[in-house]
């Protein structure tokens, strides 16, 4: 198959949490969908997760698609940016920062090793 769609139907997600000592607050859990994985280091996806908050830092480019719910992405040193249902950015290698779910938030994704 040349094409996929991006859905949670029939795929069993996996389920995980921010390390403990890049959680801030709250007790987060993730559901991950991977779609599609690549050699190279190309992934595609659907990720949920439950409100809390936890430092970030990103060694890939990812391109990220809020589905639903409310999250709030803030670079070190730079301003707070709300996420919201059809926002749609790109984190570059080198980001460092704090995402905090402030309600249950879903996004698609593109991961680029």
């Amino acid at each position: 198959m040349t094409m996929l769609s991006l859905t949670t139907t029939g795929t069993e997600p996996e389920i995980g949490a921010p390390a403990v000592d890049r959680l801030i607050s709250g007790d987060p859990v993730f559901r991950t969908w991977n779609i599609e994985e690549q050699p190279g280091g190309l992934y595609a996806g659907v990720w949920e997760s439950t409100p809390g908050a936890w430092r970030i830092q990103y060694d890939e480019w990812e391109y990220c698609r809020i589905l639903s719910g409310v999250s709030i992405v803030t670079e070190e040193g730079g301003a707070a940016r709300p996420v919201t249902a059809g926002d749609s950015f790109i984190i570059r290698p080198g980001f460092k920062g704090v995402w905090e779910v402030v309600a249950t938030t879903r996004k698609e994704y593109v991961i680029r090793l």
